[in-house]
């Protein structure tokens, strides 16, 4: 009998978030992102869940080439490009988009011959100083890529900083926005620009913000960038993370539970320990109060969560048992909200899930 932790992958709900994607930016084709082993959920669950994508996008040259082992047909986009000259011939060979963001990417295009035509991604840095050409520099990086035989299209292509926040005091999206056009002006070529924020926002920003691709992330696994709920957003989670109780100790006032001893009973009470610890992907810093569910009924966390176990409080869960149904995260506890109260965000949770804890997939409300 295997351990009780189990993740279910609701590829209905990935396919209902990728739909809202497209309704958020209905004139744009949408890349689904799908890094860091589609977020937690596995690439090949990624592909079959965002099948309808027009492409998919993400970092690892080696998932690139599996997704095309797999059977992806469509277009495929690495957001961080090429990391070596050795990876241009993959590029022609294996029809990958290439994101371009700096001067010795373009040096690594120039001195390898392509055999066969590529489209490339050419990235301004608009503010996020992470990757990308700077506004002043990005038309000479445009002219030195359109003087290369074999770069068939080029995508212009900004990441915005504060999407979640539109208003943000220190960067705001329209000044992101101000910055691509003056950079970009007079460059043919498709846009992109929108990640899960700017999509969300989109018809708040439809006088700014004019995408031919949109490259939604967090959005399609059920998790938001920050601001308003996913149910706000009409979005629905697509892990559910699913546990027992295991074993139940009884309390009495001064008792204490866990590493360091850093919960104390005020008075009798009843403590359930749940299958699942820091090495399953459970954030270790969820403090005293980080909500569960046990059989439906909300509880929260105690205690100092260990390597393989945690404790939470049954005080409100009537007739719990060993081998009561423990809800962590996804159906009817938002992610959003666990990694709120542990100080983190839903990306971390979902990417953090370790390759020991049991996945399945079902649709949503029938996880087990």
């Amino acid at each position: 009998m295997p351990r009780p932790l189990c993740a279910t992958i609701h590829l209905d709900s990935m396919q209902h978030n990728l739909a809202r994607a497209r309704s958020c930016a209905p004139q744009a084709k949408v890349w689904a992102v799908v890094k860091a082993n589609a977020y937690g959920h596995g690439l090949e669950r990624g592909m079959k869940g965002f099948a309808t994508a027009d492409g998919l996008a993400l970092i690892e040259t080696e998932n690139a080439l599996r997704l095309r082992e797999l059977g992806w047909i469509k277009p495929i986009l690495l957001l961080e490009g090429i990391f070596d000259a050795s990876d241009v011939p993959l590029l022609a060979e294996h029809n990958i988009n290439s994101t371009v963001h700096c001067v010795e990417q373009i040096k690594m295009l120039e001195y390898t011959q392509l055999y066969r035509p590529i489209d490339v991604h050419l990235k301004m840095n608009t503010g996020m100083n992470r990757l990308g050409f700077k506004p002043g520099e990005y038309a000479a990086a445009y002219k030195r890529l359109r003087a290369i035989p074999g770069i068939r299209n080029i995508t212009l292509m900004t990441h915005f900083a504060n999407a979640d926040e539109l208003e943000h005091p220190r960067l705001a999206i329209a000044d992101q926005v101000q910055r691509f056009q003056r950079g970009a002006e007079g460059l043919e070529g498709e846009r992109s620009l929108s990640n899960s924020g700017g999509v969300l926002h989109q018809a708040v920003l439809h006088a700014e913000l004019q995408n031919d691709w949109v490259r939604p992330g967090i959005m399609l696994y059920g998790g938001t960038p920050g601001g308003r709920t996913a149910q706000d957003f009409g979005l629905r989670p697509t892990m559910t993370l699913t546990s027992e109780i295991i074993a139940i100790q009884q309390l009495v006032a001064g008792d204490t539970v866990g590493y360091g001893s850093r919960f104390e009973a005020t008075g009798p009470m009843q403590v359930g320990v749940v299958a699942c610890g820091y090495a399953d992907g459970y954030p270790r810093h969820a403090p005293h109060g980080t909500p569960v569910i046990v059989d439906g009924v909300r509880t929260s966390v105690i205690g100092r969560v260990s390597m393989d176990m945690m404790t939470v409080d049954l005080t409100p869960v009537r007739n719990a048992r060993v081998g009561s149904q423990v809800t962590l995260w996804g159906d009817g506890l938002p992610i959003d909200e666990v990694a709120a109260a542990a100080g983190t965000i839903g990306y971390e949770l979902m990417c953090a899930l370790a390759p020991r804890v049991r996945v399945t997939e079902g649709r949503l409300g029938t996880h087990g």
